[in-house]
């Protein structure tokens, strides 16, 4: 019988297993097909299975994916104790004391931690820093020639978060500018691929990245030891002063490895993922101009309904962080007509989710108009994943978005074009417009 109708009634503490279908070739070439064209194997394999199917991948094991909004719900919604976090993830990278590392009530104590520095009055005092870092970084935009904007938001986007997020001045600030981008694009390639069973030497990616984090964890150690002793520390917003003050239900406080580890969660969540969405951001509105100049109109006052549409739209549009996992953790685990055995990875489609055309019309089209005055399907729009696991920075980078692009509207006007849309790239967790999300500009002059 061929994979491709893949129907095992294989026993199992529950019921008889039975996984969606596969594609009928070798799993070390869906696993290639996995790590090197992610974003096409998974639209072309939707096109042929529809909402769900099964792969082979490199990192993960075997995986079934789902696409579709209704059992999207069905992943999002379980209980932990029956779908778990995907493994291995992120916490390979950002450490053991990362909120990716941590299950069940572990993950919910440490959940309830981090929540209050992103909602009310902590967000309001956000938004000066990335309005004095949006006008910082735009000064010196070039007028009259085309250049990306990718670069330019990744710095944006890094210094919000050191200011933000570390509370960095100073020395500690300019060494974590130094150490956090290229530890940022270096982990982001490496956390797709398999990790060696040996050490490959000292000039290894994975040394590299090592050699990063023990620079990273000498800056954060006296950043924590400088909020400690600092007597505004009671006054202080930056997310490490909340850290660093707050405890557990019990009375314990935060480790410093713990307080390390989850601000660099925090930055590798926040910063490329952000600064990606704004890139293609201004590579969208600047080839819709009918959408720039209602754009323009509305940054000229307080509101902000057309601009949140446009951003909730570019987010749906141009996915930069294209699915989610879980893994099943107990016997089995029913999805659809569907059942997955323990020890699979379940993942959601997340670019193909926002490409369904019963929840989104015309997919394909570019239009901020499906949600003015409309929020989307919780588990149709899911740019920041979903259910307990759902980005605990989603808030901050709505806001950071919206400012940095209220700023550069009321300094500058984008010129529009014609030319085609920018292709996709990969930079190992998220997508980029290839050519950098190049726009031309001129200065405002009243």
């Amino acid at each position: 019988m061929s994979e491709a109708t893949i129907d095992r009634p294989l026993e199992t503490a529950e019921r008889p297993v039975r996984l969606p279908p596969s594609p009928p070739v070798p799993k070390f070439l869906q696993a290639v097909g996995y790590a090197a064209l992610r974003r096409q194997l998974i639209r072309r394999l939707t096109g042929m299975y529809g909402s769900a199917f099964t792969l082979s991948t490199p990192v993960f094991g075997p995986m079934v994916v789902v696409t579709d909004p209704a059992l999207a719900k069905q992943v999002f919604t379980a209980p932990t104790e029956v779908l778990g976090n995907i493994q291995p993830n992120l916490s390979r990278i950002l450490g053991p004391g990362s909120v990716f590392a941590l299950e069940g009530s572990e993950h919910r104590r440490r959940r309830k931690l981090l929540t209050p520095p992103f909602h009310g009055k902590a967000m309001r005092n956000y938004e000066a820093i990335v309005e004095e870092e949006t006008l910082r970084e735009i000064s010196s935009w070039p007028e009259g020639r085309e250049f990306e904007t990718l670069e330019p938001m990744m710095r944006i986007t890094i210094d919000v978060i050191l200011r933000a997020i570390f509370g960095a001045i100073g020395a500690e600030l300019d060494s974590l500018r130094r150490i956090l981008p290229p530890w940022v694009t270096l982990g982001s390639r490496l956390v797709v691929l398999p990790k060696p069973g040996r050490d490959l030497g000292r000039w290894s990616p994975w040394n590299r990245l090592a050699g990063y984090r023990r620079e990273y964890d000498e800056v954060v150690e006296a950043l924590i030891d400088q909020a400690r002793s600092d007597p505004q520390l009671e006054e202080r917003t930056d997310v490490l002063a909340l850290l660093v003050r707050s405890t557990y239900e019990d009375g314990t406080p935060m480790t410093p490895s713990e307080i390390g580890d989850e601000l660099l969660t925090l930055l590798a969540a926040g910063h490329e993922t952000t600064a990606s969405t704004l890139a293609w951001f201004f590579e969208r509105v600047s080839r819709h101009p009918a959408v720039l100049e209602k754009l323009v109109a509305e940054a000229a006052t307080d509101d902000n309904e057309y601009r949140q549409a446009t951003i909730l739209e570019v987010q749906r549009n141009r996915t930069v962080i294209d699915f989610a996992g879980r893994r099943v953790l107990s016997p089995t685990f029913e999805l659809g007509e569907w059942t997955i055995p323990q020890g699979y990875s379940i993942s959601v489609g997340i670019g193909m989710a926002h490409r369904d055309s019963e929840e989104f019309p015309d997919p394909e089209r570019f239009d901020p108009q499906r949600f003015v005055g409309e929020r989307p399907n919780t588990f149709a729009w899911i740019p920041f994943g979903g259910g307990t696991r759902r980005c605990v920075g989603a808030a901050f980078a709505n806001m950071e978005m919206d400012v940095v692009v209220r700023t550069v509207l009321r300094h500058f006007v984008i010129q529009a074009t014609s030319a085609p849309g920018e292709k996709w790239h990969s930079r190992g967790v998220a997508f980029t417009p290839k050519r950098g999300g190049r726009i031309t500009v001129h200065r405002r002059t009243a």
